[in-house]
């Protein structure tokens, strides 16, 4: 790379650093004040993007047309966010935060629903900023001149954002909110509208920041999950609710991605590192690295880890007489399942997805609940194991119950490396360096094709002939799921189980009476691991083929909703909440190409009114019915 190709880079990377900048500094405010993890907030970029290209379309792309479109487009977002602050997020700041995390997951739902029904599903070009659609030569190399802007908005941006927080009486309200709520209130401040226009300044920032952008991408429903992972890597980078924080890691970022991009593949002595495929990664990588050696960002401070509840759990009690009768009628209902295939011959197909999703979510509650810790990257040992013993056996003929093994082990594997960094964090950092781990593993197995097959993953695994039907091979998998369940039931109700939620409930006092609450928090994951790889073998083999979506986000996310739909206090609430999640899913997959928006109000009204997952409401409202 010369020198001229180099500050060409540098520049791309400080005008990329200015669109992160925006779209972070929103988030970092609103959590900030309202503590909520915004799940939605790349779905307003989104919008903005979309909004800036029918208003400056509608308004005429020359001259004024162009820039008070895009003006226009990040007020109309802010006013969506405040409704959304309004309407949504202000009736549920009671429940706990793991519940207002999913509420904003359902948002994001039904806001891409709400875009595919105005503007379809397929990528629509921006206009041309006037005037600033050539390029000027630096150095010998052509830079665009709208890159040039960017470059100059972001510090603009910064330094107002500055000023408004330092000299101006509501800046004062929110540095004072972020840094003690409960001292503001007692003051006499009303929070409830400083937390709407918290949310409207956040959401107007997001906005702004795809507006911006409508000159230089398409307009496209995948951008509301870019934004969001774009933003939660620069402000927990940065430090949660950092202003200054959110800019240095914006430029870090920025820059590394665009240095990557333009080293490009570079030959070591025969050893070639293609470092432009590298940028699917480099976010992760520092990310990582950050947290490991700094846990709370660059510019952050501990905060409290992000809890199911408010206050401690009552002890879990063991299961009575007439609970263990209905598991019994249950698991019965299950081994007759199969009969009903000449009725619905789909039954044994469908049960072994509802029995995988079961697993797969009691694995991560095992760590959610009782542990009370969040991760954003549980999937990644579902598809370390899926992988695993997929390659045993496509590459070296291992039978199924030598490579389902083999894959589970290295999901333990997985799960003692990455255990270890996550067990020394808490709360959002905890998860989004859990959501780091996810990705560099992601990253690896959809670009090393030689070895995983990438993109197009591995196919043709398929049972052996005595696990060749379709209902021998559910009874396979419910014997491993109910083995599975046992044993997490067992381990829940041992001292090891125990001193987990001792742990988690006050980390100070396991600690004084002699409790190593890292060591056991670190095996949780360990053991949570290997039941999810467990999950990702079965899954393999009913499927006959693994891609590496089985890794991805989107899978640790459907993990989390299944846990909290369920209950994250409740021992069932895990295997009711994968039953129910996978059904409405698929259910709704096949009626409507809406699903993702009806499933989103589903999730939003059970927020609402089962603030405790389906089982954990049920057995609050039977407690107080006793009670009574």
């Amino acid at each position: 790379m010369t020198f001229a190709s180099l500050i060409a880079q540098l520049l791309n990377g400080l005008a990329g650093a200015s669109t992160l900048f925006l779209l972070a500094s929103g988030l970092s405010l609103i959590f900030g004040v309202s503590r909520i993890v915004n799940f939605a907030h790349g779905s307003l970029y989104m919008v903005g993007v979309y909004l800036a290209y029918s208003i400056v379309t509608g308004l005429g792309s020359g001259g004024v047309g162009f820039w008070a479109g895009l003006l226009l487009a990040a007020l109309a977002v802010a006013m969506l966010g405040a409704l959304i602050e309004l309407v949504v997020l202000r009736r549920i700041y009671h429940v706990p935060e793991l519940f207002q995390l999913l509420a904003t997951f359902a948002l994001a739902l039904i806001i891409r629903d709400i875009v595919l029904a105005f503007y379809g599903p397929e990528e629509i070009p921006g206009p041309r900023a006037p005037g600033l659609g050539g390029a000027v030569e630096i150095l010998g190399q052509r830079f665009p001149t709208y890159s040039l802007l960017l470059i100059v908005i972001g510090p603009v941006v910064y330094l107002a954002l500055r000023l408004l927080l330092a000299k101006t009486r509501w800046g004062t309200l929110i540095r004072a909110a972020t840094q003690d709520r409960g001292m503001v209130a007692a003051l006499g401040v009303n929070q409830t509208w400083l937390f709407t226009s918290v949310f409207a300044l956040g959401a107007f920032l997001a906005g702004l920041a795809g507006a911006l952008q409508v000159h230089n991408e398409a307009a496209s429903l995948a951008l509301d999950v870019h934004a969001s992972v774009d933003a939660f890597v620069v402000v927990v980078v940065g430090g949660l609710g950092s202003i200054s924080g959110a800019y240095v890691a914006a430029l870090i970022i920025a820059v590394v991605r665009a240095l990557c991009a333009g080293l490009g593949t570079v030959d070591f002595g025969g050893f070639s590192v293609s470092f432009s495929q590298f940028t699917m990664a480099v976010d992760f990588v520092i990310m990582a690295l950050i947290l490991v050696v700094r846990p709370w960002g660059l510019m952050g401070r501990p905060e409290a880890p992000v809890r199911a509840g408010h206050s401690a759990e009552k002890p879990v009690r063991k299961a009575t007489p007439r609970q263990k009768r209905l598991t019994q009628v249950a698991l019965a209902m299950l081994v007759l399942a199969p009969l009903l295939t000449p009725i619905f011959p789909y039954t044994p197909v469908i049960g072994v997805e509802l029995l995988i999703a079961a697993l797969f979510a009691t694995s991560l509650h095992l760590i959610l609940g009782p542990g009370g810790m969040v991760s954003f990257g549980h999937a990644a040992y579902f598809g370390l194991a899926a992988y695993a013993a997929g390659l045993a056996a496509s590459r070296f003929g291992m039978p199924i119950l030598v490579a389902m093994p083999i894959g589970v082990a290295l999901a333990a594997l997985g799960a003692t490396v990455f255990g270890w960094f996550s067990v020394r964090l808490s709360g959002v950092y905890m998860a989004m360096l859990t959501l780091a781990f996810a990705q560099l593993v992601w990253s690896i197995v959809y670009q090393w094709d030689s070895f995983t097959g990438g993109s197009n993953g591995l196919v043709g695994i398929w049972p052996p002939r005595w696990l060749g039907d379709s209902i021998t091979y559910f009874y396979f998998t419910l014997f491993f799921v109910v083995a599975g369940l046992y044993l997490v039931r067992r381990v829940l109700f041992a001292g090891f189980g125990y001193a987990m939620r001792a742990g988690r409930d006050s980390a100070l006092r396991s600690d004084a009476i002699g409790i190593d609450v890292k060591k056991v928090q670190w095996i949780a994951f360990i053991v949570a691991g290997a039941l999810c790889g467990l999950a990702g073998t079965l899954f393999l083999y009913s499927k006959g083929s693994i891609s590496p979506d089985a890794l991805g986000m989107t899978r640790s996310l459907d993990g989390l909703v299944m846990v909290l739909l369920g209950g994250v206090q409740t021992v069932l609430g895990p295997v009711v909440g994968g039953v129910v999640f996978t059904t409405l899913q698929d259910t709704l997959a096949r009626e409507s190409r809406y699903w993702g928006g009806m499933l989103g109000i589903a999730i939003l009204l059970l927020v609402q009114l089962l603030p405790q997952g389906l089982v954990g409401s049920l057995k609050r409202d039977r407690l107080n019915e006793a009670a009574s």
